[in-house]
């Protein structure tokens, strides 16, 4: 396969000044400056400033703050408004961006808490509020010119449904309302990925009957090009091409059906019984890989390869060079998907999990049996991806990438037989080293792959091979450690209570380092309250936490996320080519999102769905 050599790392290229992201509290950094003069005034600076960055990359959040902070200094302002000013200075960057798209590919946000708390006739569906227009306040005001104009629009908070709706392809900027909190995340999630966006915030974050600069948000609505808009990188084209790879025709392109059997939905509405039997796996298994997910590992795939080939399809026109990238990466990137996707059913089946993106898991519809053989076929197809390309790989190169998928199989498999046994043993003592070695095997393998896969598709590996080992293990040990204080946290996304994974039976790292601080008496009575089934769940829930709070196991896991991203950050430092390093650091903010040290404790019962550290 014709691909360009891989720049290999290098001693003597500078590298940027390295940077570190840190957990802290920021509740004192969003201030909304008082009057509209201090407003204007700051949002003028903001433009003045944002005109002389460049645009070819997007402003890293550390970099946006720096420049905030400068800002402020010039204007003899205080660090409280480092928020305010950082949205402002975000909508600047993008203005020209923004304006180059038409408004018909534009997303309008608006939040929910413009609306008049007292008599709102509006419900809410999955999208969020269902807006009847009654004229009663802003919300319709702003909807209505919108719409005349062509923007699509949602009444809602939180940057995930955004997410999903720029990755479908639906639109290609964001224009929005919100307060510094949803901001802040949306930071994180919307302007790491390079998509273009400007935002108003409210003028404060109580939720209830809040206002905003409304000639603001008009000016933002029709904003129009006045310049050439800048040539800024984005990773949005290479998040599109991961998920479109799974949608139902890109999928049987890809991967054709051994069967050529119908899919699920077409089988005369009997499902499962209307296929030949023999076909019924395959569909089954089709089914599973174009239902829901993030799509993060096939991402990461496709992305490593292309910072190291180029990296075309980061650039503006991203989408066209992807287009026309071979096959044969696309299904290694999608094998990635299909080793993930094994893991879930078989996951699901150890934790006997009632749901799996919104529906009912396979082995509760299907039967267990069938679902272990699902995950199986699943297993079978992810390698006979990669071996059927062989020729066009190369030998050498198809069969690198198959051991190491095989090993990082292996790995996986016992981390989640450690893990098992454990929940299934009748001791539960754990030290911290053994939860730190499960979580390495359990999640670090899978970026490995993806990440590994992708530099061995572009070309040798050797002086990479390492440093991505280290990266990955650090990564995502940091990544399982947040997910176990997430569960403390009542998770949306992925969990189904505030400490449901104490209760659940599962090893984690704040149990061990609880188990670690306590005097014996309190570790025994932790032990005892993982498997008192006759104490009410939101009891035992209320005494664990105070044993986890006694024994300081919150804290000292925020701790040792900071060390394993220091780690993580130390290697992507060195890590060259600029556009793989920026890779790294992309997968650092990302994959290690964390809230705010500041953050409200969650209510001890939360209504959610699953799943712990997979999607």
């Amino acid at each position: 396969m014709a691909t360009a050599p891989a720049p290999q790392p290098s001693t003597e290229a500078v590298a940027p000044a390295p940077r570190r992201s840190r957990r802290r509290k920021t509740a004192h950094l969003k201030l909304v400056p008082e009057t509209k003069a201090l407003r204007e005034e700051l949002r003028r600076r903001c433009a003045e400033t944002a005109a002389r960055l460049d645009k070819s990359q997007p402003l890293p959040k550390d970099e946006m703050e720096r420049v905030a902070r400068g800002i402020l200094e010039d204007a003899e302002q205080p660090e409280g408004f480092v928020g305010w000013t950082m949205v402002m200075l975000a909508a600047e960057f993008w203005r020209d961006a923004v304006a180059a798209v038409p408004p018909s590919r534009r997303l309008f946000l608006l939040p929910h808490c413009l609306k008049h708390a007292e008599g709102c006739p509006a419900d809410y569906d999955q999208f969020g509020l269902d807006c009847k227009q009654c004229g009663a306040c802003s919300i319709a005001d702003f909807r209505t010119v919108a719409e005349e104009m062509g923007y699509k629009v949602l009444v809602a908070e939180g940057s995930p449904i955004v997410l999903k709706i720029i990755v479908s392809g639906y639109v290609d900027a964001i224009v929005g309302v919100a307060c510094l909190n949803v901001l802040e995340k949306a930071i994180d999630k919307i302007l790491l990925a390079g998509i273009p966006c400007m935002a108003v915030p409210l003028l404060s974050s109580d939720c209830r009957n809040t206002a905003v600069d409304e000639d603001w948000v008009h000016e933002m609505i029709h904003v129009a090009p006045t310049q050439p808009a800048p040539q800024t990188r984005s990773y949005v084209h290479l998040m599109r091409a991961a998920a479109g790879m799974f949608e139902p025709d890109e999928l049987d392109r890809l991967a054709p059906r051994m069967r050529g059997g119908p899919r699920l939905a077409e089988a005369n509405g009997k499902g499962v019984a209307g296929l030949d039997p023999i076909a019924a796996t395959e569909a089954l298994a089709y089914d599973f890989l174009a239902k829901g997910g993030k799509h993060s590992r096939p991402f990461i795939t496709l992305a490593v390869h292309d910072a190291l080939t180029g990296a075309h399809g980061s650039q503006p026109n991203g989408a066209e060079h992807l287009a026309n990238i071979p096959d044969a990466v696309k299904r290694t990137a999608m094998s990635i998907e299909t080793f993930h996707k094994a893991s879930l059913v078989h996951d699901d089946i150890e934790d006997d999990d009632a749901y799996r993106y919104g529906d009912p898991t396979l082995h509760r519809k299907h039967g267990t049996a069938t679902a272990i053989n699902v995950g199986d076929y699943l297993i079978g197809m992810g390698y006979r991806l990669v071996s059927r390309e062989a020729k066009t790989l190369g030998p050498e190169v198809a069969s690198d990438i198959l051991d190491f998928l095989a090993d990082a199989h292996l790995r996986l498999c016992e981390g989640q037989g450690a893990e098992l046994l454990w929940r299934d043993g009748r001791d539960k003592r754990l030290t911290p080293l053994d939860a730190l070695r499960i979580y390495a095997l359990k999640t670090a393998p899978a970026f490995e792959a993806a990440v590994y896969s992708g530099l061995r598709l572009a070309g040798p590996v050797e002086e990479y091979v390492e440093p991505v080992k280290q990266f990955a293990r650090n990564l995502g040990v940091a990544f399982q450690i947040l997910n176990d204080l997430k569960d403390w946290q009542g998770d949306a996304d992925n969990k189904l209570s505030a400490g449901g994974d104490a209760l659940g039976g599962r090893p984690t790292v704040l149990l061990a380092l609880a188990l670690a601080a306590l005097p014996a008496e309190k570790q025994d009575e932790l032990l005892g309250l993982l498997s008192d089934a006759g104490r009410p769940a939101p009891l035992r829930v209320q005494r664990v936490r105070q044993l986890f709070e006694d024994a300081g196991a919150f804290d000292q896991a925020h701790r040792l996320v900071d060390k394993h991203q220091d780690r993580a950050e130390q290697i992507a430092d060195g890590i060259q080519p600029d556009e793989l390093r920026r890779l790294f650091y992309y997968l650092i903010d990302t994959v290690l999102e964390r809230p705010a040290e500041d953050s409200p404790p969650s209510s001890p019962l939360l209504p959610i769905v699953k799943s712990r550290g997979k999607e």
